[in-house]
C-alpha cells in the first residue's frame, strides 16, 4: 500500500538516469505517446532509497549492482494533479504527488535495461536524449518538478559547464519556486 500525506500526496520517488556520457533515459508509456521519468510509489514499509531501487527494477529492469547513486534531492517535490485527473471516489483522494529524485549513472550494459519485468509494464519504449529535454516532453502538470528536479541535481553529474537551457525554454519556466505544489508551468 501506498504512503499518502495528510495533505492528501501521494509519497514518490523519481529516477533520473545517465549515460556515461551525460544523456538521460526517458520511457514512453505503454500504449500511449507520452514520455516521462521512472517514477513510483513508496510503500508504507519503504525508505523513499528502497522504493527507487524497487521502481528501477520493476519499470526498467535494472538493479542495484547496474546503477552509481549520484544523489537525491534535498526535500520533497511536489505537483498536483489537475482536477478532472483527481479521484474523489477512492480513499484516501490522492491531490497529488510529493517526491523524492534520484539520479543515477548507468553502469551496466544497455542491454540490461528491460521494460517487460512486471505484468503491467509501464513503459514500452526508451530512449536516451539531451539533459533538459526531458522538461519539454513530460506532461505539462509534471514540468515544475522536472524544472526543480534537474535543475537541483544537475551539479552532480556536470562538475562544470552545466548544459544552458535550450532556445525553446520559456522565460516563465522557473527553477525554484516558493512551493511547487502551488503552481503549475503553463504550456
Amino acid at each position: 500500500m501506498d504512503h499518502f500525506d495528510s495533505n492528501g500526496f501521494r509519497s514518490n520517488v523519481g529516477i533520473i538516469l545517465t549515460s556515461q556520457e551525460g544523456s538521460l533515459l526517458l520511457g514512453g508509456r505503454k500504449g500511449q505517446s507520452g514520455w516521462q521519468f521512472p517514477q513510483g510509489g513508496i510503500q508504507v514499509d519503504e525508505t523513499p532509497e528502497e522504493a527507487m531501487f524497487r521502481e528501477l527494477n520493476e519499470e526498467i529492469g535494472l538493479d542495484v549492482e547496474d546503477v552509481e547513486v549520484l544523489g537525491q534531492t534535498r526535500d520533497w517535490l511536489h505537483y498536483r494533479l489537475p482536477e478532472r485527473l483527481i479521484r474523489k471516489d477512492r480513499e484516501p483522494v490522492c491531490i497529488g504527488q510529493k517526491q523524492i529524485w534520484f539520479m543515477l549513472r548507468l553502469t551496466a550494459s544497455e542491454n540490461n535495461l528491460r521494460m517487460d519485468t512486471t505484468d503491467t509494464p509501464e513503459f514500452d519504449r526508451w530512449r536516451w536524449v539531451d539533459y533538459w529535454y526531458p522538461v519539454k516532453e513530460v506532461i505539462h502538470f509534471k514540468r515544475q518538478v522536472y524544472v526543480s528536479a534537474l535543475s537541483e541535481l544537475a551539479p552532480l553529474l556536470f562538475t562544470e559547464n552545466i548544459p544552458p537551457r535550450p532556445n525553446w525554454w520559456p522565460e516563465k519556466w522557473s527553477a525554484s519556486p516558493e512551493h511547487p505544489a502551488d503552481r503549475t508551468i503553463e504550456t
